[in-house]
Formats: C-alpha cells, structure tokens, sequence
C-alpha cells in the first residue's frame, strides 16, 4: 500500500499515523529511537507491508502488470490501490477526503522535528502540490507513476502503467476492495496487539 492506504489504516491515532507514514525512511533498527506510539506505527507499517506482499489477490493484480513491467508491478499496484482508496473514500470515511489529508498535513506540521530529514525534504512538495488528494483522479495518479519512473531514471516505465489501469479499471477496482477489506482487519488485529 501507499502513504494514503497507511495513515487510513492507523486510525485516528497521530502518533500511529506519523509512524506508518515515515517507516519507508526509517531503515533497521533505527525505529527504536523514537517514542513508542511512533516505533510501534513504524512496526505496523513494515506488517502491512509483509502482509499486502504476500496477498494472493495482490499477486493477481501484480500479475496483470508484470510482463511489462516485471519486479516493479507490486510497487505500480501500491499505488494504484491508493487511487482506488482515494476514488471510492466516501465508502470509507466519513471525513471528506480533502478535509481528512488536510488534518494528516496540519498533522506533519506538528511532528516536523521528529519526521526523518528525507521526510522535511519532500513535505513542501507534497503539500503544496497535494499529492495524497491527486491519488483520485487518473491524471493524479498518472503524476505520480511518472515521478516515480523519473526516480527509477525511465528504467520502470511506470509512467505509462495508466494504460493498465484503464484498460483494467474494474478488474482493479474489485481486487482492491476485496482485498483492502481483509487488510483492515487484520490492521486492526496487528493494532490490539502492538
């Protein structure tokens, strides 16, 4: 899953949602040298993480993408499992959406120092542009892919896996909904016991 998928499925616990939210950036052990809320946000995150890698529904979205884009089909369906998240959020929250990512970047304001550099780097990119909302709308998404091919210097071609997700809406859209919904449960199971 994306950065939307993950502060959504910390709940409504800041410090749960700053710890999922930065964890890509907080390498080994290093997530023991910050509070605990935050350490065990970042541990829930890396869960998440196992759990949606190992998922049979999301090896067969993956498998749609992967003869053309090979190892790099499980990150493309991060993201656009995140769009199908941001698309259908009235399903999922009763927080308008734009409100919700609102209170996330007030949210980030108020953790700045505790966020890894990498984090305070990207934040004013993030914000100003407002990636999270983009993530629900096909251009939105499209951005995104196409920051992440640039990042791969054109190697992924991500970039063009908008073709896919046309071509593949609904598939994609039922796989994300079956799926997303046993991973808020078992989110909200890895959560009872952190």
């Amino acid at each position: 899953m994306n950065f939307l998928a993950h502060i959504y499925l910390s709940g409504q616990d800041p410090e749960l949602k700053i710890g999922n939210f930065i964890a890509d950036s907080v390498k080994g052990k290093k997530y023991l040298d910050y509070p605990t809320r935050i350490s065990q946000g970042i541990t829930l995150h890396r869960k998440i993480d196992s759990y949606t890698d190992s998922h049979p529904i999301v090896k067969k979205s993956a498998s749609r993408l992967f003869p053309k884009y090979g190892h790099y089909s499980s990150v493309i369906v991060d993201i656009l499992y995140d769009h199908f998240l941001a698309a259908n959020w009235a399903d999922y929250s009763n927080i308008p959406l734009d409100e919700y990512i609102q209170e996330f970047y007030n949210l980030l304001h108020e953790y700045y120092e505790v966020v890894p550099k990498k984090i305070q780097d990207f934040m004013p990119y993030m914000i100003e542009d407002n990636w999270l909302l983009s993530y629900a709308t096909i251009p939105g998404i499209g951005n995104v892919l196409s920051g992440m091919n640039r990042r791969t210097k054109n190697r992924s071609k991500m970039n063009l896996a908008v073709i896919e997700l046309e071509q593949y809406y609904s598939e994609f859209d039922n796989e994300f909904r079956s799926f997303f919904e046993e991973l808020e449960l078992y989110t909200k199971n890895e959560i009872k016991t952190l």
